[in-house]
């Protein structure tokens, strides 16, 4: 049976985007899989589904290339905010978002950032502004759950850190029960460099919630001030953040192609 989707990517990080609100769609981590796939299928890091919402404007389901359903995606959340046009409120599985276009891309506002070690979620609990664990040269990382669970360390250049090895080694790491998204980030002129290794992705060009939880990480850490301009391999993302407020995230969303596949 072909279905219609649409192929969006933010700064790289690319999606293909079911809109089933008026027809259904059920997806099989498998279909999720098959579709992502770069060699057999459509590709992409992230498979969107869009639902109807009795909480919000629009359900997103989120599906990473590896079949899993995940909590939240903000440049995923960027794309659905454009790809709708207006004002939108997003209900996810890490609670609901909105969305709009603006003069300078498209601003997400992804909610409070969660600290507490329950909330990230650790298997027990200690200080998440500084964790006293290690791995090799990565040390006292910040833990945030934007949505999904982050760690965040602080690194003097994050170009020389094997992240393709030591991510998926941390992100496993029974202290995170349900794993953990893991950003190496250096601080340089006054903006951040980024990269991040996401669960059931891996390393991509970007990372919306990556860039959200780094830049509350250093805000909070008072190594930079409020916006912070958050730059990864496929751009640059601006955030804001102020204790006890919103995270909110501009940056550009793209729309590639419309297509039909037999799922």
């Amino acid at each position: 049976m072909a279905r219609r989707f649409h192929k969006m990517h933010g700064l790289g990080n690319d999606f293909v985007v079911f809109d089933a609100r008026a027809e259904p769609l059920a997806i099989s981590g498998d279909q999720a899989r098959a579709v992502s796939d770069r060699r057999t299928g459509v590709g992409c890091d992230q498979l969107i589904v869009l639902e109807p919402s009795s909480a919000a404007d629009v359900r997103m389901r989120i599906f990473n290339a590896d079949g899993g359903e995940v909590e939240a995606c903000g440049n995923a959340a960027r794309c659905v905010a454009m790809l709708l046009g207006g004002e939108q409120r997003i209900e996810t599985l890490g609670g609901t978002i909105s969305g709009a276009s603006t003069g300078g891309g498209v601003t997400v506002d992804l909610g409070l950032p969660r600290f507490a070690p329950e909330e990230i979620p650790l298997s027990y609990a200690m200080d998440t502004s500084a964790m006293p664990v290690s791995w090799e040269d990565l040390t006292q990382p910040f833990a945030v759950n934007v949505g999904n669970p982050h760690l965040v360390f602080f690194v003097p250049d994050e170009a020389t850190v094997d992240l393709a090895r030591l991510g998926p080694t941390i992100g496993q790491d029974p202290l995170f029960p349900q794993g953990v998204n893991v950003n190496v980030a250096a601080i340089a002129d006054g903006t951040v460099r980024l990269r991040t290794w996401e669960r059931g992705a891996g390393l991509t060009p970007a990372c919306g919630t990556g860039a959200c939880a780094t830049a509350v990480a250093a805000i909070a850490r008072r190594l930079l001030p409020s916006p912070v301009e958050v730059r990864q391999a496929g751009g640059a993302i601006r955030v804001e953040w102020a204790p006890g407020k919103n995270v909110r995230m501009t940056g550009p969303a793209v729309h590639v192609f419309t297509g039909e596949i037999d799922l």
